[in-house]
């Protein structure tokens, strides 16, 4: 678990991806669509629809990944997300990194198309520009890796996104990055279970810090979860959702394996 209380860019994995990142970003511009951006409407609420008496279960579009390789490649991002919902998903994130995880915004315009629950744009943002697009193309929330931005940058971004009515998930691994999700005003602080930099899992770091984010902000443990046991281990450390990728992907009926996923009872958090 990441101890230091000072920035330094990142390394490894995530390093790479943030540089490639910065690469598309300068070929593409800012990828700011104007204010009348398509999909700034008919959006649900994403911190609602992980509150209910079960854990949430976020289901993920994911084709392809650094750590697990190819998963699904041919995967059609509308069709696995009427799987999603019909198995019960609260939300639905969309990888929408092309290098990396093989996703698109054309994958999450079409999610958002085909289904009526909260979409959750999952990529690696830099810039404002980035949350324009998010917004453009349906998107009800936008993921921010605290490790991967810099300390003044994590509450911009937050504000940024507040601006354009965007949810922001906070991800975390470290008491640090908790503290600083929570000073940036994070509603929902997701605690992963994988180190981006090394790709190592440790299980240890959402059992310890989901306990410690306050009851009034929505919980989400990340990674490693692939059936009921890992949602159930979640509950018992507080958790109000989970966010299931790689599982599913991989799975030939993803709506039948959502449904063993559902209806683990939520234990909440104190204080």
């Amino acid at each position: 678990m990441q101890a230091s209380r000072e920035w330094s860019p990142p390394g490894g994995t995530l390093g790479q991806i943030l540089d490639e990142t910065r690469r598309r970003l300068a070929t593409i511009g800012d990828g700011n669509p104007g204010p009348s951006a398509s999909g700034a409407s008919a959006r649900p609420p994403l911190a609602a629809a992980l509150r209910s008496a079960h854990v949430a279960v976020i289901a993920e579009v994911k084709r392809r990944s650094p750590s697990k390789g190819v998963l699904n490649e041919g995967l059609n991002a509308a069709t696995q997300a009427v799987a999603f919902e019909a198995g019960g998903a609260s939300a639905i994130s969309v990888l929408t990194e092309p290098a990396y995880f093989g996703g698109s915004g054309a994958d999450l315009r079409a999610v958002r198309a085909a289904t009526s629950v909260p979409v959750l744009r999952k990529d690696f943002h830099l810039e404002e520009g980035q949350l324009h697009q998010a917004l453009s193309d349906g998107a009800s929330a936008v993921l921010l890796i605290a490790r991967a931005l810099p300390p003044e940058r994590l509450p911009a971004l937050t504000e940024a996104a507040r601006a354009l009515d965007l949810e922001v998930v906070v991800e975390v691994r470290s008491e640090w990055e908790l503290e600083r999700a929570l000073d940036a005003g994070a509603g929902i602080i997701g605690v992963n279970s994988r180190d981006l930099e090394t790709l190592e899992v440790d299980e240890r770091v959402p059992a310890h810090l989901i306990p410690l984010i306050p009851s009034g902000v929505v919980a989400v443990w990340e990674s490693g979860v692939r059936d009921e046991a890992d949602v159930r281990r979640a509950a018992d450390h507080g958790a109000d959702a989970v966010l299931v990728g790689s599982a599913l992907s991989r799975s030939s009926d993803p709506a039948a394996h959502l449904r063993t996923l559902t209806g683990v009872s939520r234990l909440g958090r104190d204080g």
